[in-house]
C-alpha cells in the first residue's frame, strides 16, 4: 500500500494541534503503536512549532504557510511514514549551529532550543534543508511495525 497526503496551513499556533492530529490520522492506515503514534505526534508538533516561532518570528500574517507532505508506504504488517515539514520563513543562517541541542535564537528564557533534538529522538531518520531568506524543510521518518505487540507485552 501506497499513500500521500499534502497539508498546507497558515503558520499560527492554533493549527499545531490540527498539524499533528492530521498527520496522526494519515498514519492510522499503517497500524501504529500507541507508542508510535504519541512519538509521530511530537515530532510533528515540534516542527511546526519550529516553522511558527523561528520561520515567521511568530508574526500573524496570511502569506505565512506551513506545508506537510505525508507518505505512506506497508507491506507485510511494517509500514514507513515519511514527513517533510516545510516553511518559506526566514531560513536558517547556520543549520550545525542550529542543529545543537539547547541552542536558540530566541532568549534561553523563551525557548530551551531542543526542537530538532526532539524531532531525532521521536523519529527514525531526521534532516533539514534551509536557504537563508527561502526557508526550511524538514524530513522525517517514522518506521511503523509493532502494530501494538510492544504494548501488549508490556
Amino acid at each position: 500500500m501506497k499513500n500521500y497526503m499534502k497539508l498546507e496551513i497558515a503558520a499560527i499556533s492554533e493549527n499545531e494541534s490540527f498539524a499533528r492530529s492530521a498527520v496522526a490520522a494519515f498514519a492510522l492506515n499503517l497500524n501504529p503503536s500507541l507508542s508510535e503514534l504519541s512519538d509521530i505526534k511530537t515530532a510533528v508538533s515540534e516542527a511546526v512549532t519550529n516553522c511558527i516561532v523561528h520561520a515567521y518570528k511568530g508574526k500573524r500574517s496570511p502569506e505565512n504557510k506551513i506545508f506537510i507532505d505525508c507518505r505512506a508506504e506497508a507491506e507485510q504488517g511494517e509500514g514507513v511514514l515519511h514527513i517533510d515539514v516545510t516553511d518559506f520563513g526566514c531560513g536558517i543562517e547556520n543549520l550545525d549551529e542550529a542543529m545543537q541541542p539547547f541552542f536558540t535564537t530566541l532568549s534561553p528564557n523563551e525557548r530551551a532550543g531542543m526542537g530538532f533534538t526532539i524531532m531525532q529522538a521521536f523519529t527514525n531518520s531526521f534532516s533539514a534543508r534551509s536557504v537563508k531568506g527561502e526557508g526550511t524543510t524538514i524530513s522525517m521518518i517514522k518506521k511503523i511495525g509493532a502494530g501494538g505487540k510492544e504494548e501488549l507485552n508490556a
